[in-house]
C-alpha cells in the first residue's frame, strides 16, 4: 500500500475510488460507525474554490460501500454567507436529500476545549464536540494561498474552528489565525488532525485561494492518504512549490489525539 497515492484524473467515481483503494481505506472505513467528510466550502464560490458536490457524492457512494452506518457532510463557512447558505448555493442541501445524509454547521455546534501546554499559540482549543467523536474526511481544493502559500487538508481543519472565539473583527470568521497563520495550522492540527485526506487537484489553482488563474494544463490529479502532512506535501509539489520551505508543511506534527487506527 502507497502512504500518498496520486492517481490521474479520469472521473470522480473511478478516481476517487482507486486512490483511496490505493491507500487501504475500505477496510479503514468498513470499521467506523460514524464519518465526517468536510469539503471546503469557504464561501459562495463555486469550483475550483470549493469542493465540488461530485467529488463529495463519490466519497460518499465508497464509505457506503466499505460499510460504514452513519455519514454527515460538515462545514464552518469562513467568508462573509452563513454555513447554510453555501450548503444551499454549492448543490450540498440538494446532495444531502438525494444521498440521504446529514448536512451540520460546525460554526453552530456545542463545544469542547482541548488542552496542550505546550502550545504557545492554543494550549486551550475550542472545537465542536463533533470533532472528537466522528472519523473525519478531510476534502480540500488544491490551491496556493496568500498567508499560508498553500491552502489544503491542514488548513481545512480551521472550519472548524468556531467564530464566538476566533473571528477577531471584520466578516472573516476565523480570522484570528491570520496573524501567525503557519504555526496556527500547526497548534490546531495538534488539537485535531483530519484522519484522512482527499485532496482534488484536478484544476489547481497556483496564485490566490478565493480566485486568479487555473493551472495550466490541468494538474488533472487526486491524492488520498491517512498522514494530512504528506498529502499536504505532494499538493504543494503539485503546485510548484516545495514544501521544505512552507511554515506549516516544514515539520512533523503530532496531534494530541493519533489518527491512524482510529476508529470512529
Amino acid at each position: 500500500m502507497s502512504e500518498v497515492s496520486v492517481v490521474s484524473f479520469k472521473s470522480y467515481p473511478e478516481s476517487v475510488a482507486k486512490a483511496f483503494d490505493q491507500i487501504g481505506a475500505a477496510a479503514m472505513m468498513g470499521r467506523q460507525k460514524r464519518v465526517m467528510i468536510k469539503p471546503n466550502l469557504v464561501d459562495v464560490i463555486p469550483y475550483p474554490v470549493t469542493t465540488p458536490v461530485e467529488c463529495t457524492s463519490a466519497i460518499i457512494d465508497y464509505v457506503r460501500r466499505a460499510g460504514s452506518a452513519e455519514i454527515v457532510i460538515a462545514e464552518g463557512s469562513g467568508g462573509e454567507k452563513p454555513t447554510g447558505e453555501v450548503f444551499a448555493s454549492l448543490g450540498y442541501s440538494e446532495l444531502a436529500a438525494e444521498k440521504q445524509v446529514r448536512l451540520i454547521d460546525l460554526n453552530e455546534q456545542p463545544l469542547i476545549k482541548s488542552e496542550i501546554p505546550s502550545c504557545k499559540i492554543f494550549s486551550s482549543y475550542y472545537l465542536p464536540r463533533l470533532a472528537m467523536e466522528y472519523f473525519i474526511i478531510s476534502v480540500p481544493m488544491l490551491k496556493a494561498h496568500t498567508l499560508s502559500t498553500v491552502t489544503l487538508s491542514l488548513k481545512n481543519m480551521m472550519g472548524f474552528a468556531p467564530p464566538s472565539h476566533y473571528q477577531m473583527g471584520g466578516f472573516w470568521k476565523k480570522s484570528f489565525f491570520h496573524n501567525r497563520i503557519d504555526e496556527s495550522i500547526i497548534e490546531m492540527n495538534m488539537h485535531r488532525m483530519p484522519d484522512l485526506t482527499l485532496i482534488d487537484a484536478t484544476i489547481g489553482m497556483p496564485e490566490y485561494h478565493l480566485g486568479g488563474s487555473h493551472c495550466d494544463p490541468p494538474v488533472n490529479k487526486i491524492v488520498a492518504s491517512f498522514n494530512a502532512v504528506e498529502a499536504d506535501r505532494v499538493g504543494a509539489r503539485l503546485l510548484g512549490f516545495d514544501w521544505k520551505e512552507i511554515g506549516h508543511l516544514a515539520e512533523e506534527i503530532v496531534c494530541a489525539s493519533p489518527q491512524r487506527g482510529r476508529e470512529c
